[in-house]
């Protein structure tokens, strides 16, 4: 079972429509966006498509209930996107990538390294799929049957 999906490429199984922010959108279209689709994270990417970080809920609760958290729980990162009014102030930069020719049990393993539920995936630098933990898990239990 191990060796069959091992063998599987991201770019198998990967979703490839990706909804994504631009690196300009304002926070209120950010907003708009956690409301309408119910993901739990958001690619930034530039004009260009390509990709240069990530918006989670968890950042964006963070930027909206700053105020709330204590004085002493902040950080110079958490005051610098306080005080953004877009997604390049908000983001998270760096995101985790894989190549569409990355095979899944190495996706698997950086996943789990990197406590992630999702990576990003990259051809020369430009965004063309996203794939999470559960598409693995449903791509082995198709494998096992």
């Amino acid at each position: 079972m191990v060796a069959d999906y091992a063998k599987v490429s991201v770019a198998k199984i990967m979703t490839k429509d990706v909804v994504t922010v631009t690196e300009d959108a304002a926070i209120d279209d950010i907003l708009e966006l956690f409301g309408k689709y119910h993901y739990h994270s958001y690619p930034v990417v530039t004009d260009a498509g390509e990709l240069v970080g990530i918006i989670s809920e968890d950042l964006v609760l963070a930027v909206l209930l700053f105020h709330r958290i204590p004085a002493s729980g902040h950080t110079h990162l958490s005051v610098m996107r306080s005080l953004g009014d877009d997604a390049r102030g908000i983001m998270m930069s760096h995101p985790v990538t894989v190549s569409p020719d990355t095979c899944l049990s190495e996706t698997a393993d950086l996943m789990l390294k990197h406590h992630v539920h999702r990576v990003f995936v990259v051809d020369d630098g430009k965004l063309v799929g996203i794939l999470s933990k559960r598409d693995i898990v449903n791509e082995i239990c198709k494998k096992r049957d």
